[in-house]
């Protein structure tokens, strides 16, 4: 039997800065984008979790809730320098550690001297470290699978500890509501309850054909997760894990129904996802456009390729024909687009690509050069500008 850990880092943005600036420390601290714009709640510490503020909440709502927190502008800078960091600790465990997330990790401990029942004394440690070298804190959950450990790492937040096992996921998880199953989100959660499943218990014991005629492939991986089943094998990170889309999206300054501005907006999204495609020498075969309206409803819509492309005017023109087809007209708040089917450049699925237009290839790559020496600024489409 494997021994999993999961590791997720307590309100890390928030308390990242806290340390950084102690004067925070304490206080009811809500990290963001820049806080005179509109935007969404990236981070809060548990001071201003206590107000009912938490990630993923737009801005608006947040100063409602919490008038008297600080808001402040995030640092990708510092965040990625102590996640870095994190992972040497981790490291001193077991060589098979998998970044999740910039704050979160599984760490395979496997065949070392914190497998099974020593697994506890092992996470102890790591919590120790981080809490000597960085003064943050740590939530670790334990389990004989990724899944389930990370369950059980949301079970004691903030600097918890709990290691179960599966008869423990059964009596704890199975009496809980369907939406509390990592990766089942609000619209999948009410398709479950057309049909009768209200908690995670009942979906274990729902038939499987019956979900898999309505959600298809991922009935099955639903039904797999509600009974904590998971054989996904721990990626290191020195192996890397599969790209398997890219893209950009907006918060609008103001919610609006132009179809001149969203254009004008996805085109620019466009450019910078098919740049970075190059950047990266990735092609892909589908893209996908993403909408969000001023009541926080989100769609997203996509369409697959007859090949592989990096190019920004294919994917703009994609894009724009999702808009045109699924937009019915109303606010928008949020706009989105980005490819998937991803391919590595060169391979032999995507030769022809370079042969179809060497001209239009050649004028990419001298406006990705100059890009590179002097901005994104240098070279704008003219669509884009007001």
């Amino acid at each position: 039997m494997r021994t999993i850990a999961h590791i997720d880092m307590d309100a890390f943005f928030a308390s990242v800065e806290q340390v950084f600036n102690p004067h925070y420390k304490g206080k009811p601290l809500i990290v963001c984008g820049d806080p005179s714009r509109r935007g969404v709640v990236s981070t809060a510490s548990y001071e201003a979790r206590k107000y009912g503020v938490k990630p993923g909440m737009p801005l608006q709502e947040a100063r409602y809730r919490c008038p008297h927190g600080i808001y402040v502008e995030g640092g990708p800078g510092k965040y990625i320098h102590v996640s870095l960091q994190l992972l040497e600790i981790y490291k001193e465990f077991t060589p098979i550690v998998e970044p999740s997330s910039i704050d979160e990790a599984f760490l395979d401990l496997t065949g070392t001297v914190y497998e099974g029942e020593a697994a506890r004394r092992g996470a102890i440690l790591i919590k120790k470290k981080i809490r000597e070298e960085f003064n943050l804190t740590a939530s670790i959950g334990i389990a004989p699978n990724k899944f389930m450990a990370k369950m059980a790492s949301g079970l004691e937040k903030p600097d918890g500890l709990v290691q179960i096992n599966s008869e423990d996921y059964r009596k704890i998880f199975w009496k809980r509501k369907v939406d509390e199953l990592w990766g089942v989100g609000a619209k999948t959660a009410a398709a479950l309850k057309r049909l009768g499943i209200d908690t995670i218990g009942d979906l274990a014991r729902f038939p499987v054909n019956i979900l898999r005629a309505e959600f298809g492939i991922n009935g099955e991986k639903l039904v797999d997760m509600a009974r904590g089943e998971d054989d996904s094998p721990v990626i290191p990170y020195y192996e890397g894990v599969p790209v398997k889309s890219m893209g950009h999206e907006h918060t609008l300054r103001e919610d609006t129904d132009s179809l001149e501005k969203l254009e004008r907006t996805l085109l620019r999204l466009s450019d910078q996802v098919g740049r970075r495609l190059r950047q990266d020498g990735y092609v892909g075969d589908t893209v996908t456009l993403k909408l969000r309206n001023a009541k926080f409803v989100t769609i997203t819509r996509q369409r697959k390729l007859t090949g592989y492309t990096d190019e920004d005017k294919v994917i703009f023109k994609t894009a724009r024909r999702l808009l045109e087809e699924h937009w019915k007209g109303e606010t928008v708040r949020l706009i989105g687009v980005s490819v998937s089917g991803l391919a590595k450049r060169g391979s032999s699925l995507t030769e022809s690509l370079f042969k179809k237009d060497e001209k239009r290839r050649r004028t990419l790559e001298v406006i990705d050069v100059l890009r590179d020496k002097f901005g994104e600024n240098v070279i704008v489409r003219a669509g884009t500008m007001r």
